[in-house]
């Protein structure tokens, strides 16, 4: 492996060390390619199902939930009445800690978010206002071709095949991504250097003048 500078977003470790190192990161990089295939497959498969039955997934989940509580109700009810064990549910329960967490988590990526938002908005980042903008106009390319069922096995796919064919050939990847992030580097210079500077300007000077 190269140094960090020759690497994409100068990282340090290995594909899988970034994933996590774990078994989820086994799967992704298809060191389980049973598990790897099955879920692709199970993938597929609700999706053809969702797609030609023409089920929503709110009416799905609904239908399961609802099966699933009849089922667990007359257990019980059975169970009382022919003195059995009740079904073997466990403790469900959420501690005052874990959703103080949860919340927390929460608050200070919306507060980071809404800095952001309040820094593109006074112009004071150009280079995020670009950013933003361009994950913006994907993300809206993107909705207006797949509804939110395709989108999310798009998405799976995308992750148990993207990372796999990075990891076998980054050397290749990592060469073309720099170079082009190089050329996009300068034109975003060139563009800030002849545009958005100057309208920052002409902000400046109208604030001075009133």
């Amino acid at each position: 492996m190269g140094s960090s500078s020759d690497r994409l977003f100068n990282r340090q470790g290995t594909v899988h060390q970034i994933l996590g190192g774990g078994l989820a990161a086994d799967v992704i990089l298809w060191r389980h390619k049973n598990s790897s295939a099955g879920i692709l497959v199970v993938t597929l498969a609700a999706w053809v199902v969702f797609e030609k039955s023409g089920y929503t997934l709110i009416s799905l989940v609904s239908s399961v939930f609802l099966l699933l509580l009849t089922i667990l109700f007359f257990w019980a009810k059975s169970a009382a009445i022919l003195n059995r064990p009740a079904p073997p549910l466990p403790h469900l329960h959420l501690s005052e800690e874990m959703v103080d967490d949860a919340a927390a988590t929460i608050r200070s990526h919306i507060n980071m978010l809404l800095s952001i938002s309040q820094d593109i908005a006074l112009g004071k980042d150009s280079r995020m206002f670009v950013k933003a903008a361009a994950c913006l106009l994907l993300i809206s390319a993107i909705g207006s071709f797949a509804d939110f069922l395709s989108l999310g096995y798009i998405s799976l796919v995308t992750l148990l095949t993207v990372p796999a064919i990075y990891e076998r050939y980054e050397d290749q990847i990592d060469r073309f991504a720099i170079l082009g992030y190089k050329r996009l580097r300068l034109l975003y210079d060139r563009l800030d250097r002849e545009c958005f500077s100057r309208i920052q300007s002409l902000i400046l000077e109208k604030k001075k003048l009133s």
